[in-house]
């Protein structure tokens, strides 16, 4: 990339101060653009990404006073998975407009996602070329997220509705049968009554967690027990599992628990589960296994998939990217916002002979 850096100025060393730019110095090819924007987050930094120019409205949007942000990198605001969206549009030719959504980092570490303006701007007063960022928050991110959430939810229930007919289907059927020979009067009737009774228990098993995963989030934490919501969503997963020739085997201790949202983290578990199976188009065995630390819980889902190459790794968490036909690229990116939530994160690491493992890490009680 040569001179176009956009990394953290902690991480780069000194560079040479820049003074305030203010609205009314600025020069006539960027104030036409920020008099129609004066509501959006606008940025203007040079090839170095140094920031010469933020909006006000960067109090309202991010945290930060104006002062604060002038003179430091972009990069510093910028998640480091988009960095070549911006590094991309350095090498194009000036008066290029690119839209795009990018993850932006608020005073308090959080990151935000903004659909973004970003144009490459020649400024014949100063014979220098900039760039303009004209960013704008897609909705109320709370609501966002929210509604990004709830759509995945949905988008996942619909999508294992087919695997749980099939295995409602199959309990129907022999509650048919046993009907059938209790009516012709077999005998043994306690037997069967037995029989029955366990195969309604497991239907309502099965309905009761996928209600659960297609109701809307909360934000209700208690102490709860990662095995038993790790079983909860193995029991809805498995007949998907088995329709595609995968077992799923786990080594859960008791007695390790984590304070959550139990809605939020079981969705993390669907989420990343889900994502496994699908992964593995030829079968074979997926491990689920769980242990800790003094205070902190490892969950790793290991999967004989093809595996995830170091390019994707880097992508694979970007809002809306997904290498699936029908897939709606938000699964990894809510996940990942879930477990920051929690003080936890993700890690993506390629096994050693075949597919991947993703390991989940929360803090534990």
């Amino acid at each position: 990339m040569g001179n176009h850096d956009l990394g953290s100025s902690d991480q780069q060393g000194e560079y040479t101060p820049y003074t305030y730019v203010n609205y009314s110095s600025l020069p006539d090819c960027f104030q036409s653009w920020i008099e129609h924007n004066g509501n959006d987050l606008v940025t203007i930094f040079d090839l170095e990404g140094h920031i010469k120019y933020i909006s006000k409205s960067v109090t309202r949007w991010l945290g930060f006073e104006v002062d604060e942000v002038v003179d430091s990198k972009a990069g510093d605001y910028l998640h480091i998975k988009d960095h070549h969206k911006i590094r991309n549009l350095l090498g194009q030719k000036p008066d290029q407009t690119h839209h795009t959504n990018l993850l932006v980092k608020d005073k308090n570490g959080r990151y935000l996602l903004m659909r973004t303006m970003i144009s490459k701007r020649y400024n014949p007063e100063d014979g220098n070329t900039y760039i303009l960022t004209i960013a704008q928050h897609i909705t109320d991110n709370n609501m966002m997220e929210e509604q990004m959430m709830q759509s995945e939810k949905m988008t996942v229930a619909g999508q294992l509705a087919a695997s749980v007919a099939h295995e409602i289907r199959n309990p129907l059927t022999s509650l048919k049968g046993f009907l059938q020979l209790l009516q012709a009067g077999i005998q043994k009737e306690e037997e069967y009554y037995k029989i029955m009774l366990e195969e309604i228990e497991k239907m309502e098993s099965v309905t009761s967690e996928l209600l659960f995963v297609s109701k809307p989030m909360t934000d209700e934490r208690t102490s709860e027990s990662l095995k038993e919501m790790l079983e909860d969503v193995i029991t809805l997963m498995n007949t998907q599992a088995k329709m595609q020739s995968i077992t799923i085997r786990t080594e859960i201790p008791t007695g390790i628990f984590i304070f959550c949202d139990r809605s939020q983290i079981k969705q993390v578990f669907i989420n990343i589960i889900k994502n496994a199976i699908e992964a593995m188009q030829e079968g074979g065995l997926l491990e689920i296994k769980v242990s800790r630390t003094e205070n902190r819980a490892y969950i790793d889902i290991i999967d004989e998939g093809p595996g995830i190459s170091d390019d994707l790794v880097k992508k694979i968490a970007e809002p809306f990217f997904t290498t699936k036909k029908n897939g709606t690229g938000l699964g990894l990116m809510i996940s990942n916002q879930i477990l920051d939530k929690h003080n936890g994160y993700m890690e993506i690491h390629p096994n050693a002979e075949i597919g991947t493992t993703f390991r989940l890490v929360l803090p534990a009680e």
